[in-house]
């Protein structure tokens, strides 16, 4: 899967919490400090929630707030550290705890996948989904099923996205719907990954204006971003390279931080039309930024070293 399906997955969705009981100290929606993009610092917000959600004596709190710093553990690929959070949690963990429980899964199997074992993630997604689902938890049986898409091969995953799709419009939690932008761009992915461009860009344009209904802007910039890619994918590069404009010219006008995808994808937009001089600029511009990128480091080495030979 793509770092971008990944990314747009992250920005668009969000955590949940079920209600807590009535505390003398209200506690934090801690999900509404999450930022994905800093992994480091968001798991200095919630540690400094531990003490609070330790005095309580609301559990299930207390239990999915160390899955998310499992979480932010994770994405910073402090595996060890992010599992022995987790071995926390389980201890935690009783029958009453249904959220916690789902939750706890699912970053034990995020944990997995990441740390490149997907034979151990899947799993546990596959009980988060069925747990979720059996005690109508439909929010974290959606999470669970998009996670499925991503360790199942390309020719599964669809059969899992529609899954996903149908529980998303047809649930009457609102939370729930929230997912429909990330599952319509995931499933672009998916399609994309079969090569089959057309239906790929047919979900990233659907993406694209459920993200402008919701008024998104970071949605609505990655979501024209696959758009764009699909152009390129179905050779109409012309197409794609002015959305690329488009969103360069985006970054320079709001004052933006650099967008090393963006910058790559006019790279190859021009390298195609052979414009290899301003494609080399860019190309250079795109490896300075995502040569810092620790997913791209561990995931996609030959990538990099690509941008780095055209940017020279």
């Amino acid at each position: 899967m793509n770092k971008i399906f990944i990314l747009l997955t992250v920005l668009t969705i969000g955590g949940c919490l079920m209600k807590p009981k009535k505390e003398a100290k209200p506690l934090p929606d801690f999900d509404t400090l999450w930022d994905y993009s800093n992994p480091e610092q968001t798991e200095k917000k919630f540690r400094e929630l531990l003490p609070l959600a330790k005095e309580s004596s609301n559990m299930s709190y207390y239990a999915q707030l160390l899955t998310q710093i499992a979480r932010t553990e994770g994405l910073q690929r402090k595996f060890e550290d992010a599992h022995k959070t987790l071995d926390t949690v389980k201890s935690l963990l009783t029958d009453k705890l249904i959220v916690a429980r789902v939750r706890y899964l699912l970053e034990r199997g995020r944990v997995y996948n990441s740390s490149k074992h997907p034979d151990k993630a899947k799993p546990l997604f596959l009980e988060a989904w069925e747990f979720a689902r059996l005690n109508n938890e439909d929010y974290y049986a959606i999470d669970a099923i998009h996670m499925l898409q991503i360790v199942e091969p390309p020719d599964k995953q669809l059969e899992w996205a529609n899954k996903a799709i149908e529980m998303a419009e047809k649930s009457k939690d609102k939370r729930a719907k929230k997912w429909l932008g990330s599952l319509y761009n995931n499933t672009g992915w998916t399609y994309h990954d079969l090569g089959q461009y057309d239906k790929a860009l047919e979900m990233f344009e659907k993406a694209l204006k459920w993200q402008e209904e919701k008024n998104n802007e970071k949605g609505i910039f990655i979501a024209k971003w696959c758009v764009a890619r699909a152009y390129r994918s179905l050779e109409r590069i012309d197409k794609a390279l002015e959305i690329q404009r488009e969103l360069e010219k985006e970054i320079i006008e709001k004052g933006l931080d650099t967008d090393g995808y963006v910058y790559e994808e006019l790279g190859e937009c021009l390298l195609l039309l052979k414009k290899d001089e301003e494609a080399r600029k860019y190309f250079k511009i795109a490896y300075d930024m995502l040569s810092k990128d620790k997913w791209l480091q561990a995931n996609q080495p030959e990538r990099l070293k690509r941008l780095q030979e055209l940017g020279d």
